[in-house]
């Protein structure tokens, strides 16, 4: 029988945990990070959005790299989308860019220039949550607050031995109790430590899958590890089975070899982003090829499909090559635009997108066919 939530969390009383993983932290955790040397609430800030859903390895490169274009707030908030979405392109969930450049002007706007130091007025700034809040004020100021990231909500459920899926909200409610009563047992000087402890051990001791119980410094005193429990907690998300949706793009080249790109609307999958034309099936794409386009959409030729995943639903889109026998569009429409190789690297593109063009697939060659029309009528965020 499935075990039921406590009705309460259970609330720390001592600090052997938080001793334990200051101890293991000082020989064990990670203190040459780039945002750590040196530390300034903006670098902290740029950071801890960038790994949220993204591990370190990944995120280091592209930290160094936007530092270089934006080193300092200022900077980020006086760019444009496009050189913002240019610099984050492959590292996904855009989303958090368009937050972090919107924040970044807020806080021109509002704080001179500088990330605010109060918890409220930080937690109001686009895309900073609660535990993201926290991370920024603990370890850029080394003020007393709490996180709660996918880390720590992992060694916390197994420490504590916490039931019930943690994105639910009675189930995140005690856990927030349990990391606010740890944070107020740490020392004064220690809260960017033991911040940073915390998710160090998560990445890699108490990780999704065999954990490295053997060599943990909780492991005298975790619930899970005591009763054999750390491969059934956290309570995993129910399951469910990703839609699947469809769509057509058109590859559309002109004679001087220039792609011809369109920019996303604000909302929705890959916004603000610069991709194919791209429509929910083929008839779709057949009436905004008239609009736009002189020229034959029945001479495209298809290339493999392209699948992605995104969170909520796995999209197959089938691209189609086509030449331009006319280099000008028909209609001059805001948010097109013929792109050369080189300037792709100064816009913002979707991942598979990018990658489908640097791999050069062949232009396609005018020849009559009848073409293949995708037959779902489902939308495409």
């Amino acid at each position: 029988m499935t075990r039921q939530p406590p009705a309460s969390a259970p609330v720390p009383t001592d600090d052997v945990f938080v001793a334990r993983l200051l101890h293991w932290f000082d020989d064990h955790g990670r203190h040459d990070l780039p945002w750590q040397h040196p530390r300034s609430p903006y670098r902290v800030w740029l950071s801890e959005i960038m790994l949220q859903q993204t591990q370190v390895g990944t995120v280091i490169p592209y930290f160094l790299k936007f530092l270089d274009v934006f080193p300092t707030l200022p900077d980020l908030a006086a760019a444009s989308n496009d050189a913002v979405m240019a610099q984050w392109a492959g590292l996904g969930y855009y989303a958090r860019a368009r937050n972090l450049h919107a924040a970044a002007q807020r806080c021109v706007e509002l704080h001179d220039g500088e990330l605010p130091r109060d918890f409220d007025a930080l937690h109001a700034l686009p895309g900073i949550g609660r535990s993201t809040a926290g991370a920024i004020l603990s370890q850029a100021w080394n003020d007393r607050f709490a996180i709660l990231d996918g880390n720590v909500k992992r060694v916390l459920t197994r420490y504590h031995g916490i039931e019930g899926f943690p994105g639910l909200p009675a189930i995140e409610k005690q856990l927030w109790a349990v990391a606010e009563a740890h944070a107020a047992q740490v020392p004064a000087s220690r809260m960017v430590d033991y911040t940073q402890a915390q998710m160090d051990l998560g990445a890699s001791i108490c990780s999704r899958s065999k954990p490295a119980c053997v060599i943990c410094p909780l492991q005298a005193t975790c619930v899970a590890r005591r009763e054999g429990r750390t491969d059934q907690l956290p309570t995993p998300k129910p399951g469910k089975t990703l839609p699947e949706r469809e769509a057509v793009a058109l590859l559309l080249r002109d004679a001087r070899g220039r792609v011809l790109l369109q920019k996303r609307p604000d909302t929705g999958i890959w916004a603000q982003l610069w991709t194919l034309p791209q429509a929910d099936s083929g008839v779709a794409l057949q009436d905004w090829f008239d609009t736009h386009i002189d020229g034959s959409l029945d001479d495209a030729e298809p290339l493999p499909v392209l699948e992605h995943t995104f969170s909520h639903y796995r999209l197959h889109l089938q691209v189609l090559v086509l030449v331009a026998t006319v280099q000008s569009l028909r209609n001059q429409a805001e948010g097109l635009r013929w792109v050369a190789a080189e300037e792709r690297v100064t816009l913002g593109l979707p991942a598979p997108i990018r990658k489908l063009l640097e791999t050069g697939a062949p232009p396609a060659q005018p020849k009559r066919r009848t073409m293949r029309r995708a037959a779902t009528s489902q939308d495409i965020e």
